[in-house]
């Protein structure tokens, strides 16, 4: 029978190559820092946690980016708390006037189209992570794991345009075991995840099934496993597994740097 624990990570192990991998990749770069930008998620919260242990709090700058009448204020809280037991003091930028003007002057614009208008939600964020990065000389991390990059759970030049990946190695599962680890606040492990692209939107709603299930299918089709295999050994319906491996095969564009026509 597979479970989880065949996907478990032991965190006394992992915590240190993570802080290793932050360290070097900074240093070697010659930069001053890091810019994460913190949703209230768990993923970020990790990243956060990982980046102070890894450079100091002095070296981390921190940044929410929340939208009126659409990001929680539950999650504005949670930042907020997360950075004051790191010591850090967390910047605020408003993306909703911004969100105005992109929407007034692009053309054909439709609030309606969720992947369109989230898209450039995303997008706009990772601008404005990447002007406090550029001003201050840091380095932008990358808060995705392993089940939403290779599901294509993420923006392309969006939460994906980033400098380093420190968590992209590993499951859903594994963060959550990570959080627990670092004694990341309840409030945030307990949070459904969400893009916040929109009030309701949940991760789990968009992908069909929750993502203990996805990280277990993933798991078997990376050992060579063929989708009926996997639905006979996780006992779950063969087009939840289809749909997950559709999603790995169609976004492999969103995780490859662009094609180059080569001429000679």
């Amino acid at each position: 029978m597979v479970s989880l624990k065949d996907i478990n990570i032991n965190c006394e192990i992992i915590e240190p190559k993570i802080i290793k991998f932050i360290q070097n990749n900074i240093n070697n770069a010659h930069l001053r820092g890091a810019v994460v930008a913190a949703s209230g998620g768990i993923d970020s919260a990790v990243t956060l946690h990982l980046t102070v242990k890894a450079i100091g709090a002095e070296n981390v700058t921190v940044i929410t980016m929340p939208e009126r009448d659409i990001t929680p204020e539950r999650d504005i809280m949670d930042v907020m708390l997360h950075c004051e037991q790191l010591n850090l003091t967390c910047n605020t930028v408003d993306i909703t006037s911004i969100l105005h003007v992109m929407q007034q002057s692009l053309p054909n614009y439709d609030h309606k189209d969720r992947i369109a208008s989230g898209n450039i939600r995303s997008r706009m964020r990772m601008i404005i992570a990447y002007h406090y990065a550029n001003k201050e000389h840091k380095m932008v991390m990358g808060t995705s794991n392993k089940t939403e990059l290779l599901t294509g759970f993420f923006t392309k030049y969006g939460d994906g345009g980033v400098d380093l990946m420190p968590l992209a190695d590993l499951y859903k599962h594994n963060i959550r075991q990570l959080a627990k680890y670092l004694k990341i606040p309840q409030n945030i492990i307990d949070k459904a995840p969400s893009p916040g692209f929109y009030v309701g939107q949940t991760d789990e709603a968009e992908l069909g099934c929750d993502y203990n299930t996805v990280d277990l299918i993933i798991h078997l089709w990376e050992k060579g496993h063929i989708n009926s295999e996997i639905s006979d050994k996780l006992n779950i319906p063969i087009q939840t597994v289809n749909s997950i491996i559709y999603r790995i095969k169609a976004n492999e564009h969103k995780r490859r740097l662009p094609l180059i026509l080569r001429l000679s």
